[in-house]
């Protein structure tokens, strides 16, 4: 794991299995394919590249400029990044572009700012001051000339999927393969040039990746696959569907509110001369790059990829997608573990709160005295927190009866109120968490034990089935409906199957159409399904679907 010593941090939320691994020596290829690569981890190598040809010719800072124009030649046509953006070079394709330049026109360009650098630094002891060259007044002068950075970013020297001539393609005989990779079926070598600092904006790559410093430093920020939601992928239609949304200079937290937690998920390195540095398939990351640094990287292709087959694909999908959603859901309806106080019997409804409901006041009456108008009522045995629960539930059940314009509980049973709150449930939330806020009885309900709600479900039965059945088939929203099923089957784990079959009869028979509650909290489930799978779709695809009707 990245320490401070090597200028690594760890996020706070980032999970200790998905750290990256540090290597002083290289590991044969046998451990590399068995503890490494299957981890599907990040780890660094260090000083891998140490006296290779590459790193001893090609160091600008040692006369590799030279080197370099004489081995390739100078009238090479490269493919270069422009960027509009100064230093910053974002995956959208509207940002930059990609021309066409001789070789020796980078590399001149390269020699050019290299002199400024030595004029800068001479200024500088001249005067007696000792600064950073890069940070001088005559640095930034010679910078600000062209804002218009170029970038020789993935020029290939070797690309076995690609049968048209690689540029560079005279620089692999400099280039050592470290021998963990030996038996990998390598598909790209890539060469990487950045003139003065360079930022590239946060991405992941469909293949296996290593990445070697030959020349000077880059400082790599990771992401795992997982944290994908505070990265706001670009939607997965787009051209550039495997880059971050939110900008490096400046995220606007605003428009992408869960990337105020991407820091908390990541972890950054710092790679000098010779160290490599292993990102797996699908894990994010941000590169800075000092000035005149020059990295080549491997490409190659996990297993996962290559024995995918293609008549399962999508059964994978439907996989994948399945347990992406099926943990969301579980994340919104374990939020908010708090209990209700079990302390006094005291709970004082006021007077607005009662509204001189009959069954109001028999609920502030067995609050109050313990006594009931009815022997042995069930109110009895509830505990307070569970009384109190209730009468929360009851408290809204009325209120928004009222609010629609019929006084009477009793004649409740109507679903044009509840199609008006639907409408606005099935709207796609921002985020999971607005799913329980949103669903007033979900938030009621989810700090009630299993038993406890039992108990109160039976005492509503016996004592209020009109305000039951108006709670489930008007009032209960898709969160609500898929936390009251799954506490259903907590209750069913703890009781006996006399005690289900007892528990359910008395439950239904509140409602005039048992059927008609049955339907009512299973299509509330699949609304609450739809969508968490849509808040997925957002999240990890940037995919927008609209629930057939």
């Amino acid at each position: 794991m990245q320490g401070e010593e090597d200028g690594g941090f760890v996020g706070a939320r980032l999970d200790a299995g998905l750290r990256v691994a540090c290597f002083l020596s290289p590991p044969s290829s046998e451990e590399f394919a068995a503890a490494v690569e299957p981890k599907n981890v990040p780890a660094v190598f260090r000083g891998v590249l140490k006296g290779s040809a590459a790193s001893s010719r090609w160091d600008p800072l040692n006369g590799g400029l030279d080197y370099l124009l004489e081995k390739v030649g100078p009238d090479v046509p490269v493919e270069a990044m422009m960027s509009s953006t100064g230093h910053v070079f974002y995956g959208d394709l509207r940002s930059h572009e990609r021309v066409a330049i001789p070789f020796s026109t980078f590399i001149h360009s390269c020699k050019s700012y290299l002199e400024h650098l030595k004029a800068a630094s001479d200024s500088s002891k001249d005067k007696g001051i000792v600064k950073d060259p890069t940070c001088s007044e005559e640095m930034c002068s010679a910078n600000s000339q062209d804002s218009q950075q170029l970038y020789l970013a993935q020029v290939s020297v070797m690309n076995t999927e690609n049968k048209e001539r690689c540029p560079l393609e005279v620089l692999k005989e400099d280039i050592q393969e470290p021998l963990f990779l030996k038996g990998k079926s390598i598909s790209s070598i890539n060469f990487w040039m950045s003139r003065a600092h360079m930022r590239s904006s946060t991405h992941y790559d469909p293949h296996h990746n290593l990445l070697c410093v030959v020349a000077g430093c880059k400082k790599v920020t990771l992401w795992s696959p997982s944290a994908s939601p505070f990265l706001y992928p670009m939607p997965v239609y787009g051209e550039a569907s495997n880059h971050s949304c939110v900008s490096i200079e400046e995220p606007d937290y605003s428009s992408y509110t869960r990337a105020n937690y991407m820091k908390e998920y990541s972890e950054r390195v710092i790679l000098s001369c010779g160290d490599a540095l292993f990102i797996p398939e699908g894990w994010y990351h941000q590169v800075d790059s000092d000035d005149l640094t020059i990295a080549i990287n491997f490409w190659w292709r996990s297993k996962i990829m290559t024995e995918m087959l293609e008549h399962m694909d999508a059964y994978y999908l439907r996989r994948i997608l399945r347990r992406l959603v099926d943990k969301e859901m579980n994340k919104v309806v374990q939020k908010g573990s708090f209990r209700h106080s079990k302390g006094s019997a005291n709970f004082q409804p006021t007077d607005e709160e009662s509204r001189g409901s009959q069954q109001f006041n028999l609920l502030n009456q067995v609050n109050n005295s313990g006594t009931s108008e009815k022997k042995d009522s069930p109110l009895q045995s509830l505990e307070p927190c569970t009384l109190q629960a209730l009468y929360e539930l009851m408290s809204l059940v009325h209120d928004s009866i009222e609010a629609v314009g019929q006084n009477d509980i009793a004649e409740s049973t109507s679903q044009d109120a509840f199609s008006i709150q639907d409408n606005e449930r099935n709207k796609t939330a921002k985020d999971d968490s607005s799913l329980l806020e949103k669903d007033p009885v979900a938030k009621i309900i989810l700090p009630v034990e299993p038993l406890e709600l039992r108990s109160m479900l039976l005492a509503m039965a016996h004592t209020f089935p009109r305000t039951l059945e108006a709670l489930i088939l008007n009032i209960l929203g898709p969160t609500g409906a898929e936390m009251l099923t799954r506490k259903f089957d907590e209750m069913d784990q703890r009781t006996t199957r006399e005690e289900q079959t007892e528990f359910y009869k008395i439950f239904y028979s509140a409602f005039d159409d048992h059927y008609a509650a049955m339907d009512a909290l299973l299509n509330r489930k699949e609304s609450f399904s739809f969508q968490v799978f849509q808040n997925v779709l957002d999240q990890y695809l940037r995919v927008h679907v609209v629930r057939p009707s």
